[in-house]
């Protein structure tokens, strides 16, 4: 099980509210309510014992503040991602970005074109990478990430993904073999072996938690997961993401942990 070190955040800039969304019903995001909710995520990092690496806001660019996407953060390398989504494209050239991620690895890699990677599609399980195949992220990425991995000794497995935006909107990995699972992945076979903590269906959204150190952090608002995720042993840290929800991201998405 890795320790993780560093986190790398974004704050979310003025033009968040233009996010890309699947669920417009839930109205636009407010500006000044995902800045508090943002210092309460970075307030629980810290409180996880990793050192929380802030880069500033980029108004250009509504999605950057889901950090998640622009790279892969393992202890071998970290290899920059190219988004699916064409409006985030230029996130990860990005010069801040860039510098940060060379401060704590010399080895970096790219996805090149026409290659297309989210990282929110891939789920780390100790040295095995879980990558779902979606409208963000497809087989030539996967082909190129697969064959980079593998050079350093990682096992890659392909995830078809029907329903869902990202693989990590459904299953996440909080160690000791246990897998939040919800929606198609429930009865997958590629997940049998693991200790599935089914997501109910009015919980969906809460899928998405994060392992930190041995803490978990979970939305707030979904009592049934975090009574799951105590009753697993975890210290439980809640923190409100509603204002991402209205743009699809979760609590994984704004941060590369590492």
């Amino acid at each position: 099980m890795g320790h993780f070190k560093n986190v790398i955040v974004r704050i979310p800039g003025a033009g968040i509210s233009e996010g890309i969304t699947s669920n417009p019903e839930l109205g636009k995001p407010v500006y000044e309510n995902a800045l508090v909710q943002h210092e309460h995520y970075v307030e629980a990092l810290a409180k996880c014992g990793v050192k929380v690496n802030v880069l500033p806001p980029n108004n250009d660019f509504p999605d950057s503040c889901f950090m998640e996407d622009t790279a892969l953060c393992t202890d071998k390398c970290a290899i920059i991602s190219r988004p699916g989504a064409q409006t985030r494209q230029c996130e990860t050239k990005l010069e801040d970005f860039r510098t940060m991620l060379e401060s704590f690895y010399g080895n970096i890699h790219e996805i090149k074109a026409p290659g297309t990677v989210e990282p929110g599609d891939i789920m780390m399980v100790g040295d095995t990478f879980y990558i779902g195949k979606t409208a963000r992220t497809n087989d030539e990425g996967f082909r190129q990430i697969k064959e980079i991995l593998e050079n350093y000794g990682k096992t890659v497995i392909q995830v078809p993904v029907e329903k869902m935006l990202h693989l990590k909107t459904g299953v996440n990995y909080l160690e000791d073999n246990n897998l939040l699972i919800s929606g198609e992945f429930i009865d997958d076979p590629m997940f049998a072996k693991f200790n599935k903590i089914v997501v109910p269906e009015d919980e969906a959204y809460a899928a998405n938690c994060i392992w930190v150190n041995g803490t978990v952090i979970v939305p707030k608002g979904y009592p049934k997961i975090q009574e799951a995720v105590e009753h697993l042993g975890y210290k439980v840290l809640l923190v409100d993401t509603s204002e991402y929800r209205k743009i699809d991201g979760g609590l994984s998405c704004l941060s590369l942990r590492f």
